[in-house]
């Protein structure tokens, strides 16, 4: 399946805010300019994604790959947020613990919080998947490549999630997304192929 349909049917599944000034007194002079505070962005800088990607595409070293993926899932968990690192922390550890039902929590208020922060609704489709519940897996997987239609791991969980819901056709398409962008994964190789190997047996 194209890369571009592949997409089209992934996403069909499923402040700025003013500073108070302080109050003026009686006869003093009027601000020149209320200052704005910006809220940092949520997201890493587009240019800086861009950039690894390129070079993700074009590492054929497996070993040499893997630190460039390693910086592009780091760059992705940047949030910009106190509040939303402490709430991502919360849920890591409570699903570490196995206790599932405070870290769904913990990541619903994540999504509500930054609604464009990617990792939130990823990290939401890995408990979803480990709680088998695949089709919340899958709309959240969705809503991660809508926001970042490169994300690895919401390629990779994709693909596993489609195969483990026996869409063999689909996870493979998922997966040749995902080794587009990363093209020296070996696991990613090999499940690609054994999946191959079973459509082809299918068919004949």
């Amino acid at each position: 399946m194209p890369a571009m349909r592949f997409f089209v049917f992934a996403l069909s599944l499923a402040v700025t805010s003013p500073l108070l000034a302080e109050e003026a007194k009686p006869g003093s002079p009027p601000p020149e300019r209320i200052v704005e505070q910006k809220i940092p962005p949520l997201t890493p800088p587009d240019h800086e994604l861009d950039l690894l990607f390129a070079q993700l595409k074009k590492e054929r070293n497996p070993q040499a790959a893997r630190l460039i993926a390693d910086r592009i899932t780091s760059s992705l968990f940047y949030s910009g947020s106190a509040t939303v690192d402490m709430l991502m922390g919360n849920a890591r550890k409570a699903t570490e613990e196995k206790r599932f039902g405070a870290a769904l929590d913990f990541l619903d208020q994540i999504t509500l919080l930054a609604p464009g922060y990617a990792e939130g609704w990823n990290a939401r489709a890995s408990l979803h998947y480990q709680m088998g519940n695949f089709p919340k897996a899958m709309a959240d997987t969705a809503h991660v490549l809508k926001l970042e239609p490169r994300h690895l791991g919401a390629l990779s969980g994709l693909a596993a999630v489609l195969s483990q819901s026996g869409r063999d056709q689909q996870a493979l398409a998922a997966l040749e997304a995902y080794l587009d962008r990363y093209p020296a994964d070996r696991d990613a190789q090999k499940r690609a192929i054994d999946l191959m190997i079973k459509l082809d047996g299918q068919r004949t």
